[in-house]
């Protein structure tokens, strides 16, 4: 089964680098135990999951991901200003603060506090890695199909 591409309905054993563009690393597994996923489970953002489409085990590559590609640009609409009686007294709000707001559905949608000023806190709900073109780096180990016996 070596021969076997990643497709829908594969389970992919592989190694995964996440770094800036000046190589710094946001998230690694080279270092530890390899990542294991079912393509479409979600534990992989889509897009990255497309870098992946048709590669098999014993492949590596490196992908430069513009931010369209990645987690978006950096979008304005996404950063709202509070009041700071909106939040309890004793929660601390300094710049680069997160904070988790459930948003219409009650979903977790988190925060990072961007400014306080006098009575107005500015909190930016872009993912922390918007704008950003990052690396991806990969190495598969293996291929097999769900529902495979491990």
């Amino acid at each position: 089964m070596k021969d076997l591409p990643i497709d829908q309905q594969t389970r992919v054993t592989l190694h995964f680098a996440l770094k800036f563009s000046d190589g710094e690393v946001i998230d690694s597994t080279f270092d530890k135990a390899p990542a294991t996923l079912e393509i479409g489970d979600d534990n992989l953002p889509q897009n990255f999951e497309a870098y992946l489409m048709g590669m098999k085990a014993g492949e590596s590559n490196r992908y430069e991901v513009p931010p369209e590609k990645a987690f978006g640009q950096h979008n304005p609409n996404n950063v709202q200003t509070f009041k700071r009686k909106e939040f309890s007294p004793d929660m601390v709000l300094e710049k680069g603060v997160m904070i988790s707001f459930a948003d219409a559905r009650q979903s977790e949608l988190p925060g990072v506090v961007s400014r306080v000023e006098g009575d107005e806190v500015e909190v930016d709900f872009n993912h922390p890695l918007a704008g950003r073109t990052l690396t991806f780096e990969v190495e598969i180990i293996d291929v097999e199909p769900v529902g495979a016996a491990h």
